[in-house]
């Protein structure tokens, strides 16, 4: 097989994945030439940090999306986590810790309150976060009085908006950044090393060494490039290592575990999965307290780069959630959608607004053309769908 046939092979053997990569990259390279800051160490720092609370309820969106569901609760329970923290902290001048396990503890009996009304009284996902969206709402106008409560200052600042920098030295580019970035890569050189050898062994097709080799080295060059750029502006920040373990440990839950196929079997065909012995109502009881678990995670987030909490906190982050699992390969009807590939639709989201806000790009216009990429990206969807149907 050559190179060039390798490269077709593996781009049509996931044509939604492939393509949203395809697509992400040719985003990058149109803002990198209309704007020369977009690629500079501060502004990638920059998209990092106002970001990573979508990536984070990314996560948890694209296990609820693929096991059937939908939630529009999480922009509510970001405030009123983000509140519960602000008063315990701010206004009572409690450890930062104590205000961090709070948030945590509040997201966690949301999602046991909203998976029990799904789950066990069988009442359609849609209707139950719409209703928690207003009720966590209120709840959040209800905990800060209808007033905004800063700063957090001290350690509680330091989740979202502190670096790791200087721990092994560096003239201007800090080593520390570009030795984690050299350890990620070998891990995923490891990683995709062993996946090739078990589809060997299983006489499962894959991709030519040269093509391989090509891809690995690649992906190490954009990688390190990256690390390159942190480590010339402030380091490594500290959400990027938090949003770096949630991302492996999801991958793996969804991708090794019996929980994660089941959530993949629910949404795939419900009846089938229920036929197979799969416990419907306990997984997806579960899939929505881990909603709201990793919701309290990036409403600590939010309010820590805030430092503050505010009535009017996590609006329509739910709707920016969703569209980075739909961009990112996620199926409208349930059963497809890869953690990766949901990172990757909120990078697209991340850096089309961080790009149109350079060049001075007006809100208004920024909505339409976000709203015009989701609706293609469903699109495509359906398009896939079809197409599917056809070649069988």
């Amino acid at each position: 097989m050559t190179a060039l046939a390798g490269l077709r092979e593996m781009a049509s053997r996931n044509l939604r994945q492939s393509g949203i990569v395809v697509a992400f990259v040719a985003i990058v390279v149109l803002f990198a030439v209309l704007n020369q800051n977009f690629l500079s160490p501060g502004n990638l720092t920059n998209i990092i940090l106002q970001y990573s609370y979508i990536l984070i309820l990314a996560i948890g969106m694209l296990m609820i999306i693929v096991a059937g569901h939908i939630d529009l609760s999480v922009g509510s329970v970001v405030a009123l986590t983000g509140a519960v923290s602000a008063v315990l902290v701010i206004r009572n001048g409690l450890p930062w810790w104590v205000g961090v396990l709070a948030a945590l503890a509040v997201g966690l009996l949301v999602g046991v309150w909203q998976g029990f009304w799904v789950a066990y009284v069988g009442i359609p996902g849609f209707i139950v976060t719409l209703a928690g969206m207003l009720l966590f709402r209120g709840l959040t106008y209800q905990v800060l009085d209808n007033v905004s409560l800063s700063p957090f200052g001290g350690a509680y600042y330091q989740v979202a908006n502190g670096f790791q920098n200087g721990l092994l030295g560096g003239y201007g580019v800090d080593v520390f950044t570009l030795v984690i970035f050299a350890i990620a890569v070998v891990g995923y050189a490891v990683s995709q090393w062993r996946a090739r050898r078990g589809k060997i062994a299983y006489n499962q097709p894959v991709e030519s060494m040269p093509l391989f080799v090509v891809k690995i080295v690649a992906i190490a060059a954009v990688v390190m490039w990256f690390g390159y750029q942190l480590a010339q502006s402030r380091g490594l920040p500290n959400i990027l290592i938090l949003l770096a373990v949630l991302v492996l440990a999801y991958s793996l839950v969804m991708q090794k575990t019996i929980f994660g196929r089941h959530i993949y079997a629910i949404g795939g065909n419900l009846n089938a999965a229920q036929l197979s012995g799969v416990k419907v109502r306990r997984v997806n009881f579960w899939v929505f307290v881990n909603m709201g678990m990793l919701a309290s995670v990036a409403g600590i987030v939010y309010s820590s780069r805030m430092n503050g909490a505010q009535p009017g906190a996590g609006n329509m982050f739910e709707l920016d959630a969703i569209a980075a699992c739909f961009i990112g390969g996620a199926s409208t009807t349930g059963g497809v959608g890869r953690i990766t590939g949901a990172m990757v639709g909120g990078l697209i989201m991340a850096v089309m607004s961080n790009g149109m806000q350079l060049m001075g790009v007006p809100q208004s216009t920024q909505q339409v053309v976000k709203g015009l990429v989701l609706l293609l990206a469903v699109a495509f969807d359906v398009y896939n769908k079809r197409r599917a149907s056809a070649l069988r």
